[in-house]
């Protein structure tokens, strides 16, 4: 993604989804970055709305400070791969918030991990999965 490597200095992101009537609701995610890449979670797993969403297909972009980006986001199911987002969620947030930490790397946070790229299709979840490259 354009300005990607920026992404991991901020403490969280704007991941925007756009309604059937053309109008975006914006919620704020941490964002981690494993090798380059940057990844989300939806803390209460398949109840976020953010995450429902963009499993229907919704819209998505990210707003940064640099401006609005459209993205898609590619589900991760490699295990080492999650273990490195729980452990870069940890390092990046684990001192200031122990307590949401805990829920971002239990099992049903996890199991929602994504990586961000560029929207270069319709749709905002890819097709497939990621793995460790």
């Amino acid at each position: 993604m354009d300005d990607r490597a920026g992404l991991h200095r901020l403490r969280e992101i704007g991941l925007g989804t756009r309604h059937d009537d053309g109008s975006w609701t914006s919620r704020p995610l941490w964002i981690v970055d494993v090798d380059g890449e940057a990844y989300v979670r939806a803390a209460f797993g398949s109840r976020s709305q953010w995450l429902r969403s963009a499993l229907d297909g919704a819209a998505l972009r990210v707003e940064a400070p640099w401006g609005i980006t459209s993205v898609r986001l590619v589900p991760v199911t490699d295990g080492v791969l999650n273990d490195r987002v729980s452990e870069a969620y940890r390092a990046k947030y684990g001192p200031g918030w122990p307590g949401p930490v805990r829920l971002m790397t239990g099992a049903v946070a996890r199991s929602t991990t994504m990586r961000i790229a560029l929207s270069t299709q319709s749709g905002s979840v890819a097709d497939g999965s990621a793995d460790a490259g």
